[in-house]
């Protein structure tokens, strides 16, 4: 790629030769031709990239703020702290607050517990079931204060099965009957 005898042999002037600016808009047309594409495209990424962080810069709130900005700014900061010491006073406060609530509570369930095992102990030291609900127990302590002593008798129920029913002796269950297979290989070919 020679640029031509007239730049070479003259030195560097002013002016090229007819020579040289021929050859100097052929090495643009082909490097053009060659890479066109790709110088475009990388300069609509480079200006993209730069007002991108123009932009980013300009709407930064921590950019170098002027001389009036600057004197406000301890100030602002100030109020900006004590609201936020405000706000996790308050939420501080609040969850203690639930935090008192959920104690009560639990304090309130155990001692709930300790009464209901109390008063299984009772009801098997006296003999009765200590499996029953002892809200029922307790219905029944308030109402038998109420009412008379008289016990409640069940009315008459017919019994599901005769007493001599056996459901391991296979007799008496009426048409249905479970019997085992035959041992064995099985029959298949």
């Amino acid at each position: 790629m020679d640029l031509g005898d007239g730049g070479a042999a003259g030195g560097p002037g002013p002016a090229l030769g007819r020579g040289g600016l021929e050859a100097l808009q052929h090495t643009v047309g082909s490097v053009l031709s060659g890479y066109g594409w790709y110088l475009l495209l990388a300069a609509v990424a480079v200006y993209l990239l730069v007002q991108k962080v123009s932009r980013g810069l300009a709407a930064r709130p921590g950019g170098r703020p002027g001389a009036a900005e600057a004197a406000e700014e301890p100030d602002v900061v100030v109020r900006r702290q004590e609201a936020l010491a405000a706000a996790r006073l308050r939420m501080q406060e609040e969850l203690n607050a639930q935090a008192e609530k959920y104690k009560e509570k639990q304090r309130q369930l155990e001692e709930e517990r300790r009464r209901q095992k109390i008063a299984m102990w009772e009801s098997m030291q006296e003999g009765k079931s200590y499996k029953g609900n002892l809200k029922l127990n307790q219905q029944e302590a308030e109402s038998g204060a109420s009412a008379s002593a008289v016990p409640k008798s069940k009315p008459n129920k017919k019994p599901l099965r005769g007493g001599g029913y056996n459901p391991l002796s296979g007799e008496g269950g009426g048409t249905c009957s479970w019997r085992p297979g035959r041992r064995g290989p099985s029959a298949g070919g």
